[in-house]
């Protein structure tokens, strides 16, 4: 792999790590009735560590205000139309043990996506909506329906491929696809970390 690679995962892990805090604190306060704020300040969150390498996935652990964020990355193999540009994007499945979250899956885009649109992932031949929303200075899509995380998950680590089709804010149709070659050893490298 090439060290322009590496230093775009560093930053990609940098803001996924970001995003990901975000996330949960976005969802747990979703999910809870509002609780007595504390005057204490969190933690500064710790740089991600790279834990390692599985084709096309590399793996990060990261100790945040909110536990510890262990998660797999990669970069999509190709990004069509090729012609736009755009910033880089990545699908990672995150999870975060402190918050009772495992293998969640989601992407940060590298473009703004048109405003109130759900985009769709397709892996083998089955299909899932993503909802696309602003997080972190980025825009971020998970899942639309939590419960299909874990079925995401396991065809992940038996199909070659996923792709993730989304229209842009400036109307343009675009599919991110990501090889999965590698992200079943290195969801294996996820849950070590974060048991």
């Amino acid at each position: 792999m090439s060290q322009r690679f590496f230093a775009s995962v560093a930053i990609g892990a940098t803001l996924i790590v970001a995003c990901v805090a975000g996330s949960a604190t976005d969802v747990m306060a979703q999910a809870k009735k509002p609780e007595a704020k504390t005057a204490a300040k969190p933690a500064a969150d710790a740089a991600p560590t790279q834990l390692g390498t599985f084709g096309n996935w590399s793996v990060y652990a990261s100790d945040t205000a909110n536990g510890r964020v262990c998660y797999a990355l990669a970069q999509p193999k190709e990004r069509l139309p090729a012609n736009l540009n755009r910033d880089p994007a990545y699908l990672f499945v995150s999870t975060r043990p402190k918050e009772n979250v495992r293998d969640e899956v989601s992407f940060v885009l590298g473009f703004a996506p048109k405003d109130g649109a759900d985009g769709q992932i397709s892996i083998g031949k089955a299909n899932y909506s993503v909802s696309p929303k602003a997080q972190a200075q980025s825009f971020v899509a998970w899942l639309k329906d939590n419960k299909d995380n874990a079925t995401v998950v396991e065809l992940m680590k038996k199909q070659p491929q996923l792709s993730l089709k989304l229209t842009s804010k400036r109307g343009n149709a675009l599919t991110d696809t990501y090889a999965l070659a590698g992200f079943a050893q290195a969801l294996d490298q996820v849950k070590k970390a974060c048991p």
